[in-house]
């Protein structure tokens, strides 16, 4: 059993570094085959955030395991939005400019109130699951997500410094250990997961839901914490919210593509909170004695919000 545990530690590591250095060879390739720095951050480096969820999701769904793939993508959206976000306003004071509050923010609610109609069928008169069909839906709806972004180059700043090209071979062996690294990381973290849910005797649900998201949002946590640190809030505030469309539409839409996932009407408290987190932000900005502006105050809410939901998750699930 100690090697499990050791395992699923090792396997956060292996997927954040693996994703890292596919990222670092993927995008290397697309500056030297003269790809737009701005569809490079758009496409390979914000899929780059979202790559431990989805690699997470894709062992659970070959293995079966549908409670912990749904709970790992709410528990990554709640844990963005209210542990990412509030973190990085404790850090430096949160500016909203105005893509965020008119674009960011509303896309990030219309995804999450399209997986709620796709995910509760009740509604129809059908059971509750999300469906190849869905997946295909969701995945279409990223298509047009970043299309759109690309064609209004609203995304990321045209020139991004942390993008570097290297030698194609160079390259090459970046992309092949990254991959590696997310294979052996998925399954090692799905393994541990399952065996350390059984021994402490929570669901797979809670298990995602929590501990899971939590290391798979490792990267969308540092990251911010870092441009807030560099007094580049905003840019924290959108990582959160890009990755949350991301691990809706991009990880939800594979993994039900994979296998149709089971949904539990209960989940609607998960995603109910995630709402709920992107209209307090959005209330925080109208009504805060700054304008525009999540404080520091705010920041700690939000950061409270999230440890009573990682203490209710493992008690009631």
């Amino acid at each position: 059993m100690l090697i499990t545990y050791l395992l699923f530690v090792a396997g956060f590591g292996l997927l954040i570094g693996g994703a890292h250095a596919l990222v670092s060879g993927a995008s290397s390739i697309g500056l030297k085959l003269k790809v737009p720095q701005m569809v490079m951050g758009l496409t390979v480096v914000a899929l780059g955030t979202s790559l431990p969820e989805l690699m997470v999701n894709i062992f659970a769904s070959i293995q079966g395991n549908m409670n912990l793939a749904i709970g790992n993508v709410l528990g990554s959206n709640i844990t963005n939005t209210l542990l990412v976000v509030g973190a990085s306003a404790l850090i430096v004071p949160i500016h909203m400019g105005r893509k965020t509050l008119t674009k960011d923010i509303p896309f990030s609610i219309f995804a999450l109130l399209v997986l709620f109609m796709l995910a509760n069928d009740w509604i129809f008169g059908r059971a509750n699951v999300i469906g190849r069909v869905d997946g295909i839906i969701l995945i279409l709806l990223l298509g047009y997500f970043v299309f759109s972004l690309i064609k209004k180059e609203e995304a990321v700043d045209p020139v991004n410094d942390e993008l570097k090209a290297y030698s194609y071979l160079l390259s090459v062996v970046y992309i092949m250990i990254g991959s590696v690294g997310l294979y052996f990381g998925g399954k090692w973290i799905v393994d541990g997961a399952l065996d350390i849910a059984r021994v402490i005797g929570i669901s797979e649900t809670a298990m995602g839901l929590t501990l899971v998201s939590g290391a798979t949002s490792l990267p969308e946590l540092v990251t911010s914490i870092i441009a807030s640190r560099k007094n580049n809030a905003d840019m924290a505030l959108g990582n959160a919210l890009g990755s949350n469309v991301m691990n809706i539409l991009l990880v939800l839409g594979v993994t039900a593509i994979i296998r149709p996932i089971p949904f539990v009407v209960h989940l609607n408290v998960e995603i109910g909170l995630v709402f709920l987190a992107a209209l307090l932000l959005l209330v925080f900005a109208k009504t805060g004695r700054t304008k525009n502006t999540l404080n520091r105050m705010e920041g700690m809410l939000l950061v409270l919000l999230y440890f009573a939901f990682i203490y209710f998750s493992v008690i009631y699930q």
